[in-house]
């Protein structure tokens, strides 16, 4: 204010002429007298001065304050666009073919060929067992096999001489030149013969059979793997006496691998609601690994299960993706991403533009007049930083981007656009599980 300064200079005057009155009071009388006149010049001009203070004053108290400016706030558009809906679940890694390597026979493990997680062929050796009792065993077998042959051979020759004995019998029993009974029992001997001959016959066969049950026991002390994979740690150590039910290790095929994934009851009847051609209903997949990165190749959807799961209210479902390099492998876990619909034409703002109030949603909108309107809406699915609007708003209408609080509804605002708008990402706002 202007006062302060008036007064003080005022008083500022009075002190300077008390001062040099007491200076002048030791000079003479015509000094006196000048002095005098000079204070009385000051006392007129401090009248005058407090009486322009006045008549100030009086005028502050008549005048009104000014209006304060409307505050800037930040508005965005409403944007109508087509909006792809996309869902996204946690999967688990699975190889296509998981076999488990277990021993067929019984023995000591006496050597590991192969290197634990590497790459291995069908048919290549992982594990052997001691093969020498399996050896001693088709040693025996074949002696046995011998000794039957043998017999078949004795059997023949018996019914051979048999067979002959008939022969020579017959034309003489007819002539009577033998008796009957002669024949009889050469016939009888005959008949036992081949019986004979049918016995070493089935000891042969069971021979060959002992010998190649005792050569296939002692092929199966090689393990070899049944699949092309990755095999994994092995869980005998040399040396172990290992059985039919013991793990050696699994190897897995993991070029393609399957992911599994649960996916509601609900999400699943909306779906086949929307795509009813069986044909069709296979979805496009996109993987994101656990370090957040986007999986390169695409997959697909190859299978739903048989069931639902009673104790989640979950169907499990079936992915193939292509794992070149044998990058993946199973028992990861990843999100799963896949575009389920797409909204046409719809109404999106951020999210930031939206409140919520016990359930209730609404946006500040501000008008051509600028002025803003608390507006109820009803909205939709959530897609990356975006909110689609269902209901309740216009394409190009102004709201206020952020902070919603702030503002009530008649305000008059200075809407300024958001030029600094981060853009969706085509995600849900959480996974559902």
């Amino acid at each position: 204010m202007i006062i302060d300064p008036l007064l003080d200079g005022v008083v500022h005057d009075l002190r300077r002429g008390a001062n040099e009155n007491a200076r002048i009071s030791n000079s003479g009388n015509n000094q006196r007298i000048q002095v005098h006149k000079i204070m009385k010049q000051s006392s007129y001009l401090a009248h005058v001065l407090m009486t322009a203070i006045l008549l100030v004053c009086i005028g502050c108290e008549n005048s009104e304050p000014p209006k304060p400016r409307p505050p800037d706030v930040d508005v965005v558009p409403v944007e109508q666009k087509d909006v792809p809906i996309w869902k996204d679940w946690i999967g688990t890694l699975d190889g296509l073919v998981n076999a488990q390597i277990k021993p067929q026979v019984t023995g000591y493990l006496v050597r590991q060929t192969y290197k634990d997680g590497a790459f291995v062929k069908r048919d290549q050796l992982l594990f052997e067992i001691d093969p020498r009792t399996f050896q001693a065993a088709v040693d025996q077998a074949k002696g046995q096999l011998a000794s039957a042959e043998g017999q078949l051979a004795q059997a023949e020759a018996n019914q051979i001489k048999a067979q002959n004995d008939v022969n020579r019998y017959t034309p003489l029993a007819k002539e009577q030149a033998i008796p009957q009974q002669d024949l009889d029992n050469a016939m009888q001997a005959n008949k036992a013969a081949i019986a004979q001959v049918a016995a070493a016959k089935a000891q042969v066969e069971a021979a060959k059979a002992q010998v190649a049950s005792a050569q296939l026991n002692l092929g199966f002390t090689k393990v070899l793997s049944l699949i092309d994979g990755i095999a994994g740690i092995a869980q005998a150590q040399i040396g172990d006496l290992v059985t039919q039910s013991t793990p050696l290790t699994t190897v897995s095929t993991v070029d393609p691998i399957k992911i599994y994934f649960p996916i509601s009851e609900r999400e699943y009847l909306d779906y086949v609601k929307e795509h009813p051609d069986e044909d069709k209903r296979h979805l496009r997949l996109q993987m994101v690994l656990a370090n957040g990165s986007v999986y390169p190749h695409p997959g697909q959807t190859t299978l739903v299960d048989r069931q639902v799961d009673v104790k989640t209210g979950t169907l499990r479902v079936q992915g193939v993706f292509p794992n070149p390099g044998n990058v993946l492998r199973p028992g990861e876990y990843a999100h799963i991403r896949t575009i389920i619909a797409t909204r046409k034409g719809a109404l999106v703002v951020p999210q930031k533009a939206v409140s919520e109030l016990q359930g209730n949603y609404q946006v500040a909108v501000v008008g051509s007049d600028n002025k803003v309107q608390i507006r109820p809406v009803k909205v939709g699915e959530r897609i990356g930083t975006e909110w689609i609007i269902a209901q309740g708003l216009k394409p190009g209408e102004r709201v206020v981007a952020e902070g919603i609080q702030k503002v009530r509804g008649g305000m008059a605002v200075n809407p300024k656009p958001l030029t600094a708008t981060a853009e969706a990402q085509p995600a849900p706002a959480a996974p559902t599980r």
